[in-house]
């Protein structure tokens, strides 16, 4: 019987092991499919950010001088309100990413950090009286939660990324992924 409980006991513990390494396991494939959820997120947030249509809205809208209330950006036209709507559209779902944690906050920062506050203050009249029109207090809400959250980190960085990170090295020279 003495040999029965040995490998009695022997297999307990090789179950347990074979059980901790499985969690173990199931753990680090959890964190890796997140990091790469993350990642494709980012890559695409780039890819938007090539878009043609999206460029011209953007710089539309960078160009317009601050202060304007929400009548002189509806009297442009409607090409300018479009503008608008693609930006705050846009700004509106890189919030909701930024906030859910499916983008990095740093790579929005990286991205858009102070853009994005920009963008927010030209178009902060124009959203308000979409606020007042639709009686809906929540439009664009996540737009203005990411420039407040980008404004914010942006006044504790002290130097632009050109000076911070002007003695940046890649890790290695080769081309290997």
């Amino acid at each position: 019987m003495n040999e029965l409980d040995t490998l009695a006991n022997v297999a307990e513990i090789i179950g347990a092991v074979i059980v901790i390494g499985g969690l173990i396991f199931a753990v680090l494939q959890m964190r890796q499919t997140r990091q790469q959820r993350r990642e494709l997120a980012a890559i695409e947030l780039f890819r938007f950010f090539g878009n043609a249509r999206f460029t011209a809205a953007y710089k539309r809208i960078l160009l317009l001088p601050e202060g304007q209330s929400s009548d002189e950006i509806q009297g442009q036209g409607p090409e300018l309100e479009d503008a608008a709507m693609l930006i705050s559209a846009t700004m509106e779902s890189i919030g909701v990413m930024t906030f859910q944690r499916i983008v990095p906050f740093m790579v929005v920062y990286n991205l858009i950090g102070a853009s994005c506050p920009a963008l927010w203050r030209k178009l902060s009249p124009w959203v308000e009286m979409i606020r007042e029109e639709q009686n809906e207090p929540a439009v664009f809400e996540w737009f203005q939660w990411l420039a407040d959250r980008l404004e914010h980190s942006h006044a504790l960085d002290t130097e632009p990324a050109y000076v911070a990170h002007k003695q940046w090295l890649p890790a290695n020279l080769t081309n290997q992924i």
